[in-house]
């Protein structure tokens, strides 16, 4: 069937460029305001212009402007923004160059800054914005950017598009799984593409390929939990589940701070050179009982058990045999070995 558009009298031309490579990966919004400025490129216009035209706020306006200038599509001509002439330029202009104009040729993006050596021996491909903008085409792919972008409350840069795509594309990880790992990672409070990269391998490395698996895998890794197996140096697996069970009563049932438990946790490595949860929960046992609260409470502790260590050596009676040596019984160091014969047999 013939289709006729009623639209003769004026037109406003779209560079192919733009609808094959740029217009699949950015939202709808963003496209509006691109093409409100091609059809008034030779005008000077606003952000408050653009976001009356469009039904827009003003901050929609501001991320567009910002998503396109970072592909290197648009140009923004001014001192001040907000009042600034917006537009594109095309690439042999003969007009002036204080006037706003589009540009049709495809943007010249920097090369990304290159990622820190993973634990792979294979360094990761770099992906071109070639191979990036043919994977627009992948609806998935889009949206996950899409939704990517609105978890994290910014506008990709090239390089950040290029991140998900390795891990999409060249790691084979699902959309559902990557959108969890950002989900994942921005609820922790980290938005850098660095630590999500690093999240994506080594959940990748663990062989997680699902939603469910991220986050039974995940939900062994609070901040606190977390921060007790990499003072234990048990950072390549979860805790277990008597380990989680006494975690959760150094924090919840005793109520110390995170300062507290790892105090007692690196006493047990000084004292056993090794990861005891038994130990270190003895330990905590104990300060509990003698009430503890804060470090201070520990130095204290501590000064108050030297006390009584030093009265109990001052007040010994002197022994009158002094030509026979004297048998002394470590009670520190039996106890030691005792700890150390539990260790073994659990």
């Amino acid at each position: 069937m013939d289709m006729i558009c009623s639209f003769r009298m004026e037109a406003t031309v779209v560079a192919n460029t733009f609808i094959d490579q740029y217009m699949a990966a950015a939202n709808g919004e963003y496209v509006k305001v691109y093409l409100y400025l091609l059809r008034h490129q030779q005008e000077s216009v606003d952000i408050d212009q653009i976001a009356d035209a469009l039904n827009h706020t003003e901050a929609d306006v501001k991320r567009a402007l910002s998503y396109w200038e970072k592909l290197g599509v648009l140009k923004t001509a001014g001192e001040k923004p907000e009042k600034a002439d917006l537009g594109i330029q095309k690439e042999e202009s003969s007009q002036k160059e204080d006037k706003p104009v589009l540009e049709e040729k495809e943007p010249v993006l920097a090369q990304p800054t290159p990622l820190p050596k993973k634990t792979s021996a294979q360094k990761r491909p770099i992906y071109s914005q070639d191979q990036v903008n043919q994977l627009a085409e992948d609806e998935d792919f889009t949206q996950l950017l899409y939704i990517a972008q609105k978890y994290m409350d910014k506008v990709f840069t090239s390089r950040e598009c290029e991140v998900f795509a390795y891990l999409y594309d060249g790691l084979h990880m699902t959309a559902e799984l990557l959108e969890y790992l950002v989900e994942y990672c921005v609820q922790g409070g980290h938005t850098s593409i660095r630590y999500i990269e690093t999240v994506g391998l080594s959940w990748h490395e663990k062989g997680l390929v699902t939603v469910e698996q991220a986050r039974a895998f995940a939900s062994g890794f609070t901040k606190d939990s977390f921060a007790v197996m990499r003072c234990f140096g048990l950072t390549d697996r979860k805790p277990g589940e008597g380990e989680k069970q006494m975690i959760e009563r150094w924090f919840s049932v005793y109520g110390f701070t995170r300062e507290i438990v790892l105090e007692a946790c690196n006493r047990t490595m000084e004292s056993t050179h090794t990861p005891s949860f038994r130990y270190a929960d003895k330990i905590l046992t104990e300060w509990k009982k003698a009430g503890v609260k804060t470090i201070r409470d520990i130095v204290l502790l501590d000064e108050k058990h030297q006390g009584k260590k030093k009265s109990r050596t001052e007040k010994k009676p002197s022994n009158q045999f002094h030509n026979f040596e004297q048998r002394s019984t470590d009670y520190d160091a039996m106890m030691l070995d005792q700890v150390k014969s539990w260790i073994g047999q659990s």
